[in-house]
């Protein structure tokens, strides 16, 4: 791990890197210093239009541009992308399957003291209940920008989620490769397999270490795309390690942990722990502070892990 970058840093860096397509269109909710789409708008201002608190309407005009051959990113923060626009994301972006991606910035508790109005926990799961919806949920800045990549790339909608926080730098620039709906084995190991996305993959990996101090050996998987998800990969995890642990940044309910059961559940069950934010509103905060209140730390991790190696049969 090395230098901290906010995945929120790499998606405007990216915008503005891919910005020379000329059919990018980045629309944004009065916000783009925050989502960082600022970095596009110097680079191309007559491709950038600030639309103002009107999430719903970013949508409806996105929804337009797509129609008319557009590669339209749509930015705020996820709460109101993904809850205060979902009509207009159902209704006008997914149900005529157009090519729009929603940047959805600041999600999850680590957004810290703006508060429980502010902190989307539910994010991923109305968007992944949403027909012809892709979501990705990268865990750092060379991922974010491969995803950014692989969305103007797909053709269709995509939701972006990603973070205000600083994390570390997980993978090379020069040796990654990103593939939409294939997760990333960052850890081999055989007796249980740890699946996290976006901000908690660092925290697996730093679990990780723990538990090898004692002795177990955990598999740590990267599930980037939470739609279409990996099932391949969850598979063969489920048969090598016979138990399996999620971590999320999200509510239990209808997150990456309920995503990996349905896996599970159908073509391999074996024992399942999901940690996540346990049905509970975020509080306004210090981040780190918030993860340890709302038990998203490594040693949760390890822990979840503790609990469900006595499952195994």
């Amino acid at each position: 791990m090395s230098q901290k970058i906010a995945t929120r840093e790499a998606y405007g860096s990216a915008l503005a890197e891919f910005g020379v397509d000329s059919r990018i269109v980045v629309l944004d909710a009065d916000l783009s210093k925050s989502t960082k789409t600022d970095s596009f708008k110097k680079k191309y201002p007559e491709r950038f239009l600030n639309m103002g608190i009107a999430e719903g309407n970013m949508m409806a005009v996105a929804a337009g541009l797509a129609s008319c051959g557009k590669v339209v990113f749509a930015s705020s923060f996820a709460i109101f992308a993904a809850e205060r626009a979902c009509e207009q994301i159902r209704n006008s972006i997914c149900y005529p399957n157009l090519n729009v991606k929603i940047g959805a910035s600041h999600a999850g508790v680590t957004l810290g003291e703006d508060g429980a109005s502010h902190q989307a926990i539910e994010d991923m799961a109305i968007m992944r209940a949403i027909p012809n919806m892709t979501v990705i949920s990268p865990a750092d800045a060379v991922e974010t920008r491969h995803a950014v990549k692989a969305a103007i790339e797909h053709n269709g909608p995509v939701y972006l989620r990603l973070g205000r926080l600083a994390v570390p730098t997980l993978y090379d620039e020069s040796t990654y490769s990103f593939e939409l709906g294939k997760g990333v084995t960052l850890a081999e190991g055989n007796d249980v397999s740890v699946i996290a996305t976006g901000y908690m993959v660092h925290k697996a990996l730093e679990a990780r270490q723990m538990l090898e101090s004692e002795g177990i050996k955990a598999r740590i998987i990267d599930i980037h795309t939470i739609k279409p998800i990996d099932k391949e990969i969850i598979i063969k995890a489920a048969k090598e390690t016979g138990a399996i642990v999620t971590a999320e940044e999200h509510n239990v309910f209808g997150g990456l942990g309920s995503a990996v059961s349905e896996v599970i559940v159908e073509n391999c069950p074996v024992p399942v722990k999901i940690l996540g934010i346990k049905d509970k509103f975020g509080k306004s905060g210090k981040p780190d502070k918030l993860v340890e209140m709302y038990g998203l730390t490594a040693a949760d991790i390890a822990a979840r892990v503790k609990e469900v190696l006595k499952m195994k049969k």
